[in-house]
């Protein structure tokens, strides 16, 4: 199996950083501007990005407040589906150090390293609105492709 990883040291409260990733209206900052669903533990949340039917449903797996966020991917792209998606929380002096990864892709395809560098923009696009910056969540994301967005 193989997995996309990235950290990300955040200027913010960790129970700030936690808050943006675990609840509906913090995703529809920084990841896709329409979610829909239950962001509660075994609770299901879609994830619209182009069309009127979801392009990700994730089933939260796990919330450990100011710690952990992990979802399991259900529904999606054929790549991404039995992956999990997980974000960890830890508070230093200076930041809040988020370290992300999307695990279990069957094998390395090029989604993989366009998703790669996605999941890069929309966290470095949390990072810049918790800093006083602009989110740029879906769609005022950053195009990288014109095959994938």
């Amino acid at each position: 199996m193989f997995d996309i990883r990235h950290r990300v040291g955040i200027s913010a409260p960790t129970d700030r950083v936690y808050e943006l990733v675990a609840t509906r209206s913090g995703l529809a900052e920084f990841w896709a501007t329409q979610v829909e669903g239950d962001a509660a533990v075994g609770g299901k949340l879609a994830f619209y990005f182009n069309g009127p039917k979801p392009s990700a449903v994730m089933e939260v797996v796990e919330l450990s407040p100011s710690h952990r966020v992990q979802w399991r991917c259900i529904d999606g792209p054929a790549e991404w589906v039995a992956t999990t998606v997980r974000f960890d929380f830890t508070a230093t002096d200076a930041e809040t150090v988020l370290l992300f990864t999307h695990a279990g892709w069957r094998e390395p395809v090029e989604f993989m390293h366009h998703c790669s560098t996605k999941w890069a923009t929309f966290l470095l696009g949390l990072k810049s609105g918790l800093e006083g910056g602009a989110f740029t969540a879906h769609p005022n994301d950053t195009r990288i492709s014109s095959s994938w967005g």
